[in-house]
């Protein structure tokens, strides 16, 4: 295929299409099928007005029965439910960083993990008052990881993480009693809190709701996405390539999927060693050949430069293609529906944790202190069945995309640097780029997240308002399932530079960058929040203030929710495609879409039309630009 094409949406959706028919071929399920097997959802669910907290009901909130058993009306019954939401979505992305911290805790020079960053390790180990002088790296290392692990369940005091924010952010934290304690408190309070008999007050629990999402933002996601960059390096710009024609036909396919670096960064070590390479080709393969799918995709192809075979809805199509010899699964998004999927191909569905475990796999229990053995384990196994492939069923769409990722806060420094002098008495600033913002070269940024959801169409939306975005000279920055897409599509190519606008399009081409950048996986978003507190910082104005949105047009899972609240609880607009279950409370919709406004300077915008969804951020972003009177 032509490299300088964008590849459309219809593209992708008719390499699905093809894949489809395999899966009739063969008698396998197919989310799509699920999806319309579902039929019409439950409408009252959907509004948020189910309550089954307790054994009384399940109550419905409805005009006839405006209050359930107990007395609670929709507000409260609305307010419980996404305090709930959020609070799954801070221990999800809370326990990820939690394993990382252990990982880093048991890491050392002859061990499975080693530090790949030592420089980023000193600079936490100072910014957290730890003597690095003399020492140890690997002493370093270990008092670090405990005093990260301490900010799951310290009984006093705030996270140590709050203080990167500028002041004036942590002041209004403060002032509003929202700065988060211990991570496990806040998710622990909110379960609390959400028990029968508890909270039903509106503005308690989304108060709440925006600290238990600090808690994840400015805690546990950020403890995951700064410890595994000591443990497998800061990620710097890499040229890689994406969606399914990533698969080789020849080769030995591991997928790897899910969240946490840890397995996939090992099972990347050993699909390279001469032992296995030698194996593959013994069974007839050319070599082996890793790509990902989901957040631990990303991972791996910001540090590695692994191929990204697809985001969250297309991890069935990698079994689809009949040419996945294994596709290795940890944590979080992971359809069930790959054990039997992969049952009617030659595929080994390989899940490694007890946090997920799932029918019809081969479990094999992924841990640090055997993680050397456990990989080879799986590359073995996937070899060894690359010669059960069934020839008749493969099929590998022939679209593949280049794509440049690793565009972590340092890596954005270092860009900076390669176009203007930002050192200002040998500190780097965002200066620069400042400049650019405020000359309106760059109208401003967007900083878009989140799922795939089959409430909506697939990447559209992530698409094709990338596309409108740039097109008026806002510069997006990415993470997650919205990365893939922009990656699929072909706009985290240095070349997209040709669908921005003249002011966007000149900076691209100067400072050698594509125009959506991609700062990492779901956690990763942590990476986001200090780049608007250091941009902040160096503009001397308020977070809130910056020409800067959060857009998650397609989110899905219970992070996205925890996530939007530690957006916004950071000052930054958050828009979002999907209702977040909240539409049948007038009192939790005003405050989410209005009042919190008072409390932390911005607030959620809720539009499912994607035309008009881009047309209020661009709307938002020329708002803020009046106000700072650029």
């Amino acid at each position: 295929m032509s490299w300088d094409v964008l590849i459309p949406n219809e593209e992708m959706e008719a390499a699905t299409s093809r894949l489809l028919e395999t899966a009739a071929l063969v008698g396998a399920d197919s989310y799509q099928a699920r999806n319309a097997a579902q039929g019409t959802h439950c409408k009252i669910g959907e509004q948020g007005l189910c309550c089954r907290i307790c054994s009384m009901g399940p109550c419905r909130i409805t005009p006839k029965s405006p209050r359930g058993v107990c007395g609670c009306d929709a507000d409260g019954v609305v307010g419980r439910n996404y305090l709930r939401f959020t609070a799954g979505g801070s221990a999800t992305h809370s326990d990820h960083g939690r394993s990382i911290a252990m990982t880093l805790y048991r890491s050392s020079a002859n061990g499975n993990y080693n530090i790949k960053d030592p420089e980023k390790l000193k600079r936490i180990a100072d910014e957290w008052d730890i003597e690095t002088e003399d020492r140890d790296i690997y002493d370093i290392a270990h008092e670090v990881a405990l005093r990260g692990l301490e900010e799951f369940g310290k009984p006093f005091g705030r996270l140590r993480f709050l203080k990167r924010a500028p002041e004036a952010r942590q002041k209004i934290w403060r002032d509003n009693k929202l700065s988060p304690r211990a991570i496990d408190r806040e998710v622990s309070l909110s379960l609390h809190m959400t028990h029968m008999g508890c909270s039903s007050m509106p503005e308690a629990l989304v108060h709440q709701s925006l600290r238990a999402g600090l808690a994840d933002g400015w805690g546990g996601s950020m403890i995951g996405t700064e410890f595994s960059d000591v443990l497998f390096g800061t990620p710097k710009p890499v040229d890689t390539t994406a969606n399914l024609g990533v698969m080789e036909k020849d080769m030995v396919n591991i997928v790897v999927h899910g969240h946490d670096p840890s397995l996939s960064e090992m099972v990347v070590y050993y699909a390279n060693d001469p032992e296995m390479i030698a194996l593959a080709k013994k069974n007839g393969a050319s070599g082996i050949n890793v790509c990902g799918v989901c957040c631990t995709s990303n991972e791996v192809a910001m540090r590695h430069g692994i191929p990204m075979a697809g985001n969250f809805l297309q991890q069935e199509n990698v079994v689809l293609t009949g040419a996945c010899e294994a596709i290795v699964v940890d944590v979080q998004c992971i359809f069930p529906a790959l054990g039997p999927l992969s049952k009617c191909f030659h595929t080994k569905f390989i899940t490694t944790s007890n946090v997920a475990r799932m029918p019809d796999s081969d479990f094999i229990e992924f841990k640090e202190s055997t993680a050397a053995e456990n990989a080879k384990q799986i590359v073995e196994l996937a070899v060894e069945n690359f010669k059960n492939r069934k020839p008749e069923l493969i099929h590998i769409p022939n679209l593949v995309s280049k794509a440049t990722v690793g565009y972590s806060v340092e890596a954005i420094y270092d860009t900076l640097d390669t176009v203007a002098n930002s050192h200002i008495d040998e500190f780097q600033t965002m200066i620069p780029l400042i400049d650019c913002i405020r000359s309106g070269v760059i109208r401003g940024a967007v900083a878009m997240v989140g799922c795939n959801n089959p409430k909506v169409r697939p990447d559209y939306a992530h698409i094709e308002l990338m596309k409108k975005l740039l097109a008026n000279d806002i510069l997006v920055i990415v993470s997650g399932c919205s990365a893939q897409a922009a990656a699929k599509a072909g706009l985290m190519d240095k070349e997209a530079g040709k669908y921005c606008g003249e002011g966007l399009k000149r900076v691209c081409r100067l400072a050698n960058i594509p125009p959506v950048l991609h700062m990492g996986s779901c956690v990763d978003i942590s990476r986001m929040m200090i780049l608007a507190s250091d941009i902040a910082k160096d503009w001397r104005i308020e977070i809130s203030d910056i020409p800067l949105v959060g857009c998650a047009p397609e989110w899905m899972s219970e992070k996205a929710v925890s996530i939007g609240n530690y957006v916004v609880a950071t000052g930054i607009d958050t828009f979002l495609g999907i209702d977040p279950y909240t539409d049948g409370s007038k009192g939790i919709v005003g405050l989410l879409q209005g009042d919190i406004e008072k409390w932390v300077g911005a607030k959620f915008y809720v539009e499912k039309d994607i035309e008009k969804l881009g047309d209020k951020m661009i709307e938002r972003i020329e708002e803020k630009r009046a106000k700072i009177m650029i």
